[in-house]
């Protein structure tokens, strides 16, 4: 790969495809700041996908990254997550995206490295397990993981986690700058654990916010008539149900084929758009043959801009994307997943968006009534900063300045 006076490896490794699309709008606004920079990418196949047609360049090495989501998927089970087997799946793959990222950086000589959620990273540059000789920034959207039941093995893995993570954030203050996707009333106000930190005021010290990061610009998206026009929706009632960019969470799409025919006895006309996300080679949902079923959709936004109500999982990217275009939206997070049940649907409420949904209490009855009351109704959210991009951007432009200054430190933490 021919190296240019400032290069950079982003990697989008981690699971579902929301980290990618913000991944995504970030260098899209580097590039207007920095035109010249040469940038190359690491991601997994579903994220890989995304980049080329993005006409982004990937490192040959991305055919190599281990599937962080093919882990998940045998912890997700009955519209909920295992967070104690993910852990244990998970473990070979992050392991193996370290031993590839070591090969990496000894072959390439970049001038800077962006990660999206690398907590395997992290733990291996401050174990000195790899050395770091450019600078690192890290992206995350959530602080401190929370065990969702009383199970000793889960409370203990929780623990154990977030320790780890404290101390190797302390161990490399000086030499990974860590951004976080949110402001700080998305960090909770309460301990990492016993004897850690407060979360939020740990945050304070070690992290820079962003606010918000969506890929589009929401004031080019609010003339609905327009955006239907373009994607060939009439004047029908529009209703999108969505997984998100993987299958987590695919029983939700089956219910709202259930809802359907109820639905249409009320509202004949209604139209209703399933996107299920890839499945990994399993069957996809059933769904009535009137229900249009797609396992993808690229710039799916627009499709939220044109409808009259979005039925999902509680993911961060997706719900984020419906509040900034003040689209009404039904959101059911996944069982046993914190960031979905607590971080994410809290920060839904403080916005006031989205209404919150539970799989395991909503009959396809109930679903139809709250479609029914839900639909086409004027969103009015609190204002909400979604200019993240440009200020991720920014500080990437800061540290690519500032990265001789601190190569010193990093021998140090690297050797």
């Amino acid at each position: 790969m021919k190296m240019h006076s400032k290069s950079i490896l982003f990697i989008s490794w981690q699971g579902a495809m929301g980290h990618v699309t913000r991944d995504l709008a970030i260098v899209k606004e580097l590039r207007r700041i920095m035109p010249q920079v040469d940038l190359a990418w690491m991601a997994h196949p579903l994220a890989a996908k995304v980049i080329r047609e993005a006409d982004e360049k990937l490192l040959p090495e991305s055919e190599q990254v281990a599937d962080y989501n093919l882990a998940g998927l045998q912890a997700v089970s009955e519209f909920g997550l295992d967070l104690v087997k993910y852990l244990e799946t998970s473990k070979e793959p992050r392991q193996k995206n370290v031993e590839l990222l070591k090969r990496v950086l000894e072959k390439y000589p970049f001038d800077l490295i962006i990660g999206d959620e690398v907590y395997e990273t992290l733990l291996a540059v401050s174990d000195g397990e790899i050395h770091l000789t450019c600078p690192l920034i890290m992206i995350e959207d959530f602080i401190g993981v929370r065990a969702m039941n009383r199970r000793l093995l889960v409370q203990l893995g929780v623990y154990v986690h977030n320790r780890k993570v404290v101390n190797a954030i302390r161990k490399t203050s000086g030499v990974i700058t860590h951004l976080f996707v949110g402001e700080l009333a998305d960090v909770p106000d309460r301990r990492y654990g016993f004897l850690l930190p407060n979360c939020r005021e740990f945050a304070r010290k070690y992290y820079r916010f962003l606010g918000y990061i969506v890929r589009f610009d929401p004031a080019e998206y609010g003339d609905k008539a327009r955006i239907r026009k373009k994607l060939g929706y009439g004047d029908e009632p529009l209703v999108i149900c969505a997984t998100g960019g993987t299958a987590a969470g695919w029983e939700l799409i089956e219910l709202c084929g259930k809802a359907y025919p109820l639905l249409k006895k009320e509202i004949p006309d209604l139209r209703m758009v399933c996107v299920c996300g890839e499945r990994f080679g399993l069957p996809p949902p059933k769904v009535p043959a009137e229900v249009e079923f797609h396992g993808y959709i690229p710039r799916i936004y627009e499709h939220y801009a044109a409808c009259d109500l979005a039925v999902i999982v509680g993911g961060g990217t997706t719900s984020l994307e419906l509040t900034a275009l003040r689209k009404p939206f039904l959101f059911f997070p996944l069982e046993n997943q914190f960031d979905q049940q607590l971080y994410v649907a809290e920060r839904i409420a403080r916005h006031g968006a989205g209404v919150r949904m539970e799989y395991r209490r909503t009959t396809p009855e109930a679903l139809a009534r709250a479609i029914k009351d839900n639909l086409g109704r004027k969103v009015e959210t609190n204002a909400i900063p979604f200019d993240g991009a440009r200020k991720a951007a920014e500080v990437i432009v800061g540290e690519l300045s500032q990265g001789q200054k601190k190569q010193n430190k990093r021998v140090i933490i690297g050797h």
